[in-house]
């Protein structure tokens, strides 16, 4: 029989539940099953526009900072890649959208670590991982004491047969170096080296597609798939 401790307990449940889908932080799967109850609850869809009402006003917090040019320029001529036309398009974007995503994100992955595990230990810096299209998306945190990073896959996979690996780019180096392989799904978490801790902040993280087991040649072989930068948490 459920009684009143467990309809609290739901109600903080629904709660967390609504905030983590305003940000954006719901896997695909929970994403989906959270639309189908949306659409019939009321209850659940006052949750959502008061999380709504409480998040957006953080965007007027963020200036809105357009990332440095040198960037793509950094990631094409370190992996070799070449520029899509179709990419243009979203230098397009209203700079406004990159605040809001950047406002998103800072509040929802410490957001997440604080209803998932309370007692967890927040990441120094943060980003998230994307490509242009979208198709693939991954958190990333920075844990400076334990050198550690943390990547949390949000949607996409690895094409078949294909693994996905991880690439810092350091500041003025011209070439990536291999943090590791990342889990097929879920969260991996690897440990930096000494030498590569202190640069992963000022670098630029890159993800691409490789064959099992990593890249045969120490430098990325398949398609870039994602991409970020990190700031601070």
């Amino acid at each position: 029989m459920t009684g009143p401790q467990d309809s609290k307990d739901d109600i903080r449940d629904d709660d967390a539940l609504a905030a983590e889908y305003v940000l954006r932080l719901l896997t695909l799967a929970e994403h989906q099953a959270f639309d189908a109850r949306l659409r019939h609850d009321s209850a659940l869809q006052a949750r959502v526009h008061d999380w709504e009402a409480r998040l957006a006003p953080l965007a007027e917090t963020i200036p809105p900072v357009p990332p440095p040019a040198a960037v793509k320029a950094t990631i094409l001529h370190a992996v070799g890649a070449t520029p899509q036309p179709r990419r243009n398009r979203f230098a397009r974007w209203p700079i406004w959208l990159g605040a809001m995503t950047a406002c998103a994100l800072i509040a929802g992955l410490a957001l997440t670590v604080t209803l998932r595990d309370p007692s967890a230990p927040l990441p120094a810096y943060q980003t998230e991982l994307t490509g242009p299209d979208q198709t693939l998306v991954l958190r990333a945190g920075v844990f400076p004491e334990s050198q550690e990073i943390l990547i949390e896959q949000q949607s996409g996979a690895a094409p078949d047969g294909r693994v996905l690996e991880l690439w810092l780019i350091a500041e003025g180096a011209s070439a990536p170096v291999s943090l590791g392989v990342l889990a097929a799904s879920g969260t991996t978490r690897l440990r930096v080296s000494d030498a590569l801790a202190p640069l992963l902040v000022s670098g630029v993280i890159a993800v691409s597609d490789e064959p099992p087991g990593g890249s045969p040649t120490g430098a990325p072989t398949g398609t870039v798939l994602a991409t970020g930068t990190f700031g601070d948490a």
